[in-house]
C-alpha cells in the first residue's frame, strides 16, 4: 500500500488518500453449502473445521413442531424440504453441499441415506455429503468396524442409528443415549466426556458421538489421548467429508480423522 499525500474534503478537513498496490491479491473464497435442521445452534462450531479460503453458506430446513424423535428425523429428510434448501444455496456457486443432520440421514436406513444424497444431487448440488454417509466414509478411512456410540437421543432414535450401522457391517460394542427431546445444543462438554468414557470398551476401535447439535470440537483431541483411539463426532465427520468433496482439507489439531485421506466423494 502507499499514501499519495493529503487532500481536503468539503469541510476543509484533511484526509489521507490510500491506494492499494497493484500487486494486492483479492482473497477469493471457495464456497461450501450446509443444510442444517431448523433447531441447529452450532454454526460457529462448523466454522472451526473450515479452512481460511472457504466460506460456509448455511441454510435451515423448515420448522416442524415436534420433539427430537423419529418423527422429527423423518420430517427433516423429506425431499420437498431438502430440494428447496439445496436450490437456495446454489446462487453463490458452492463447490459442495453438506446435509448436516445425523438422525435425518440415518432414520430410513442405508437406502434412505442414498435417497437423500440423490435428492440433493438432483436438486443441483455439485457434490453432496450427508452426515450419516460421512460417518461411514470416516469409519472406512479409519479402518474401524467395531465402535462405541454416544447419542443425545431417546432410545427409538438411537435404535435407528444402530440399525443403520449394522447395514454397513459396523458392530456396536456398546451405546448410550441421553434421552433428550429438545435443547440438545445445551449438552455440556463434561456430559459428553462422561458419556464417552462410560461407553468405551477395550474392543471398540473408535467412539462416535452422534447429532450435529452436540458440541464436540474442543474435547475430541483430549478424549482421543485419554482413550488411545479415534473419537469422531457428527459435525466433524460432516465437515471432513464436505471439505474433501470440495477439494479442500478440514482443519483441526490432534483429531485423528482430519489427517486421514478420504475415499473419493460420491
Amino acid at each position: 500500500m502507499r499514501t499519495d499525500g493529503e487532500h481536503t474534503n468539503g469541510t476543509g478537513a484533511q484526509q489521507q488518500v490510500v491506494e492499494l498496490a497493484a500487486s494486492t491479491r483479492t482473497p477469493w473464497q471457495a464456497g461450501v453449502g450446509v443444510i442444517a435442521p431448523y433447531d441447529f445452534a452450532l454454526d460457529r462450531e462448523l466454522w472451526r473445521w473450515t479452512p481460511d479460503d472457504v466460506s460456509l453458506h448455511v441454510t435451515r430446513l423448515p420448522y416442524v413442531h415436534v420433539p427430537v424423535t423419529v418423527d422429527q428425523a423423518a420430517a427433516l429428510c423429506r425431499e420437498e424440504h431438502v430440494a428447496p434448501a439445496v436450490r437456495a444455496l446454489l446462487a453463490p456457486e458452492p463447490l459442495a453441499i453438506g446435509y448436516a443432520c445425523a438422525s435425518g440421514s440415518f432414520v430410513h436406513g442405508a437406502r434412505g441415506e442414498r435417497r437423500l444424497h440423490g435428492a440433493m444431487v438432483d436438486a443441483g448440488a455439485p457434490a453432496a455429503v450427508t452426515t450419516s454417509g460421512a460417518l461411514v466414509q470416516a469409519l472406512e478411512a479409519l479402518g474401524a468396524d467395531r465402535i462405541a456410540v454416544v447419542t443425545p437421543y431417546v432410545d427409538s432414535v438411537t435404535d435407528r442409528l444402530l440399525a443403520y450401522l449394522a447395514e454397513h457391517r459396523v458392530a456396536v460394542t456398546s451405546s448410550v443415549g441421553l434421552g433428550l427431546l429438545s435443547h440438545i445444543w445445551r449438552v455440556t462438554y463434561a456430559e459428553v466426556s462422561e458419556a464417552v468414557h462410560s461407553v468405551d470398551r477395550p474392543d471398540a476401535q473408535a467412539v462416535f458421538i452422534s447429532c450435529t447439535n452436540v458440541l464436540t470440537y474442543d474435547i475430541i483431541a483430549p478424549l482421543e489421548r485419554e482413550l488411545g483411539k479415534p473419537v469422531i463426532a457428527a459435525n466433524q465427520v460432516t465437515m471432513w467429508a464436505v471439505m474433501r468433496a470440495a477439494g479442500r482439507q478440514a482443519v483441526a489439531h490432534g483429531q485423528s480423522l482430519i489427517d486421514v485421506a478420504a475415499p473419493s466423494a460420491a
